[in-house]
């Protein structure tokens, strides 16, 4: 397996310019799997203009350690029209160089960080063969679960003052901002929500502080109006495959639904890889730079998500989690043994936690995949399904709420198929060719959606028998089934849900 790396990842490997645990991680898989890391010829004399002479004699020393390419594949008519389309400059031509190799399937998979080249890749149809590091991380750590370094990965509030400030793990934040250890003890009797390994050290860690209109903005330009706000005070993510960047921003904006505020904001630099990483998780999920904030180290990017907004179908990522009332909506069901696996915030009384800690990729995504032979397949962006757990008459329960994101119909082949799912689905690749090749006249399609939502109080059968949402036993959901928007208000109101999320 060859595996080519970006100018960059090379860049901060050798420098050692990010914390180590996100590329180390990254290289602890190419060994543990006899991965060839590969350079390009272009990267090498990229390196070589580099302003950091130590760098780049770090590199030269250490160059035996990697494959280089010997030949350049050559151009092609696809290769030359992304370059019409992106191409302005030599950085760029040298990226797409880099696709060129992949392209060609000369390399199996191109690592990188850089957003313009996956955009590139998708207007290649290769995206499936460029990832990121923690696309990779969540990649091999799906498909190889016994190597995984993380075993147990659930997310938990603690007492700042039963958290060691000295940890590795906040030196970025001890070196961007003067003061950050008195500051942190400062807040010993206030909670966090960390996630540790089971070898006991720190992979994410986040603080959210609720703001009210009269809080002084003073050092922020352009100031901001008077509203109620949640700032996303301290937050990190380590790469490490099992998507916790989703899921503590789904803690984020549940805390910020719960405190009913107007906007979220979070001020950061953009000095390393990894806050630029998370720049680009933030803007995927509707935060736009908004100004700056003033501090005596430098000027830091202000990002607003504004939590009042007008739900878009088309782009349910930018507005999460706000869905329009009037949308169409569907039950579905649910087996027991793939519930509290995909979703592990809706588990049940009878269910243990300690089986349900998020350590798997699906679990902790806030995109899901639901794969479905249903009659019914004519499902679109926007629509909200209700998904039915069965078990009978006192024990089938709805429990959570998802909005449709997109429908895969026309699948190729399993090794598509396999790949589609992979990331978000609660099935192994042995159990993905199952349902592939379970019916050969039905084949599978795919639901991406988001999930939204998990129900305080769960209706079982008997209740949504008796409220009209469902005739009788022989009429529970067997696929895809719309229900009017009066039977989804009845759910809502025998779930006690707080409603706030769906915008009239």
């Amino acid at each position: 397996m060859r595996i080519l790396l970006d100018t960059n990842i090379l860049i901060h490997r050798e420098a050692n310019r990010v914390i180590n645990e996100d590329i180390g991680t990254l290289f602890g898989w190419f060994d543990n799997l006899h991965y060839k890391k590969c350079i390009h010829p272009l990267s090498l004399s990229e390196i070589q203009k580099h302003k950091d002479g130590e760098i780049v004699k770090t590199i030269k020393a250490k160059i035996k350690n990697y494959t280089l390419l010997k030949t350049e594949a050559p151009e092609s008519a696809e290769i030359q029209a992304v370059r019409d389309k992106y191409d302005q400059d030599e950085n760029d031509r040298i990226d797409t160089s880099l696709l060129k190799e992949v392209f060609a399937e000369r390399v199996n998979y191109l690592i990188t960080e850089d957003r313009k080249i996956h955009k590139k890749a998708i207007d290649l149809e290769i995206s499936d063969r460029v990832f990121s590091i923690d696309g990779f991380l969540e990649k091999v750590t799906a498909e190889n679960p016994a190597l995984a370094e993380y075993k147990t990965l659930s997310v938990r509030k603690e007492y700042f003052g039963n958290i060691d400030v000295n940890d590795r793990f906040f030196d970025l934040f001890r070196n961007d901002y003067q003061g950050f250890d008195k500051w942190f003890n400062s807040k010993a009797d206030e909670t966090a929500y960390i996630c540790r390994s089971d070898e006991g050290k720190i992979v994410a860690f986040l603080y959210v502080k609720v703001e009210g209109k009269e809080e002084n903005y003073s050092d922020i330009d352009p100031i901001f109006d008077k509203k109620k706000r949640l700032k996303i005070g301290t937050f990190k993510v380590i790469s490490n495959g099992y998507k916790l960047g989703e899921r503590f921003l789904k803690i984020i904006f549940d805390n910020a639904l719960r405190n009913k505020v107007d906007e979220i904001y979070v001020t950061l630099f953009d000095n390393t890889e990894e806050q630029e990483r998370l720049i680009g998780l933030l803007s995927d999920w509707g935060f736009c730079q908004y100004g700056i904030k003033y501090t005596p180290t430098g000027d830091e990017k202000i990002y607003v998500k504004d939590y009042k907004p007008e739900p878009d179908a088309e782009h349910q990522k930018s507005t999460y989690p706000f869905v329009d009332r009037d949308r169409r909506y569907f039950i579905v069901p649910i087996y027991p043994q793939y519930h509290t696996e995909l979703f592990p915030d809706s588990i049940l009384n009878n269910e243990s936690a300690d089986d349900y800690v998020e350590n798997q990729p699906h679990r902790n995504a806030i995109q899901k995949v639901y794969i479905s032979r249903s009659f019914y397949k004519n499902l679109i962006p926007g629509d909200v399904i209700v998904f039915y757990r069965t078990g009978g008459y006192y024990r089938g329960v709805v429990t959570t709420i998802g909005v449709v994101e997109n429908v895969t119909l026309n699948i190729k082949n399993e090794s598509e198929f396999v790949s589609l799912c992979r990331k978000r689905s609660v099935f192994t690749d042995e159990q993905l060719s199952e349902h592939w090749n379970y019916n050969q006249g039905n084949r599978p399609f795919i639901v991406n959606f988001l999930y939204l939502y998990s129900f305080p109080r769960r209706p079982n059968l008997q209740s949504l028998i008796e409220m009209g949402v469902i005739r009788d036993t022989y009429s529970v959901p067997r696929g895809f089934e719309e229900i009017t928007k009066e039977q989804f208000d009845l759910i809502l109101g025998a779930s006690e849900t707080d409603e706030s999320f769906i915008i009239n």
